[in-house]
């Protein structure tokens, strides 16, 4: 279906204003945003319009009650220009399974990837060509009745901007794993990119910061055992040439995209990879045997985060040096080169954005 969306261009253009040789993560905004409202139980208003504040009452649902819901994406150029999606669909499917979780409706897929498209035809010169960067693309939802009272909300709206970004991780992570915290039970949100499960996460990670780590390495919440994620990432560990990731059906752990990726890629190279459960026990006598040979973290933002060590009840656990690593850095390269048209598109992963305007 063609959706309607009515277009405001900006008159004042903030895109001089970038370096694009010097992007920081998550912190310089493109011109304009698309922006659709829920009420009566529809989808109202679309339109694409400049990127600005919005205007909320002290009783916006959201605020009081944590009923909102994102997407993380990325947009790279083609060798000749043409703006690139990877995986789109996939994205518009996992933002309404959250969105199912949340009490929140559905938004049509077609209007996910058509919003997505016009609002990057419009500002496709904020795509960068510096390596290690892209066009961050943020689609979010969040109820937005004027009411104090705990329910889901019957209004809405739907957000989508984009950023210009470089790279997420600079340096090898550095993990703690705790049984002090957790981040999700069976039953709960943890499946869902909903934002009260990274508000969950902030003193924990705070506290590992301080303590001289990048992020936390979850555990299960019943045995504190078993291996769930990691921060912003999916965990891959390799032993004795297995790929083993966490399996993710109690809904206790994010269904990454570009972690659904890499098991493909994987599986396409001939490399077996097994989607299982695996205990922090596990991965300790492996490294103690030496036969760990990879372990790192996988997600739209850091495409591949090599992890350098880990820290678990008092000892810490080093890793292969990262330059040795030959599996994950193909990964990333295959992985990148794909996205940005630069190698053959197996798996018909990357969709191209004509553009509505002279390059």
């Amino acid at each position: 279906m063609k959706y309607n969306i009515e277009v405001n261009p900006t008159n004042n253009s903030k895109l001089s204003e970038l370096d694009f040789n010097n992007i920081p993560f998550g912190k310089v905004f493109s011109d304009h945003m698309f922006v659709a409202d829920y009420y009566d139980g529809a989808w109202r208003d679309l339109r694409i319009e400049a990127y600005q504040p919005l205007s909320l009452t002290p009783a916006t649902m959201v605020l009081h009650y944590a009923q909102t819901i994102f997407e993380g994406m990325k947009v790279l150029k083609s060798p000749d220009g043409i703006p690139l999606l990877f995986r789109p669909e996939m994205h518009a499917k996992r933002f309404n399974r959250s969105a199912h979780r949340m009490a929140m409706p559905d938004v049509p897929e077609d209007l996910f990837e058509q919003a997505i498209r016009e609002l990057i035809q419009l500002d496709y010169k904020w795509i960068p060509d510096v390596p290690e960067s892209a066009l961050y693309i943020r689609p979010f939802m969040f109820g937005n009745d004027p009411y104090i009272g705990v329910r889901p909300s019957d209004r809405y709206q739907f957000i989508i901007f984009t950023a210009p970004v470089g790279s997420y991780y600079a340096d090898p992570v550095k993990l703690l794993a705790t049984s002090q915290y957790v981040r999700a039970v069976e039953g709960g949100t943890g499946f869902a990119k909903t934002g009260g499960n990274y508000a969950a996460s902030l003193l924990p990670q705070k506290e590992a910061r301080a303590a001289g780590f990048d992020q936390i390495m979850w555990l299960d919440a019943v045995e504190h055992k078993y291996i769930h994620e990691c921060g912003t990432m999916n965990i891959f560990i390799i032993i004795d040439g297995k790929v083993i990731t966490p399996a993710t059906e109690e809904g206790t752990i994010l269904e990454g995209i570009t972690r659904d990726t890499f098991i493909h890629l994987l599986r396409a190279s001939g490399y077996e990879v097994e989607i299982r459960p695996v205990s922090i026990d596990e991965l300790i006598e492996a490294v103690d045997a030496g036969k760990v040979q990879d372990m790192f973290g996988s997600g739209t933002a850091a495409v591949v985060a090599p992890i350098s060590h880990f820290h678990y009840k008092g000892t810490t656990y080093e890793l292969p040096e990262v330059a040795n690593r030959t599996i994950s850095q193909q990964l990333k390269k295959d992985m990148n080169n794909i996205r940005s048209g630069k190698s053959e598109d197996l798996f018909n992963w990357v969709k191209p954005i004509a553009l509505a305007i002279e390059q």
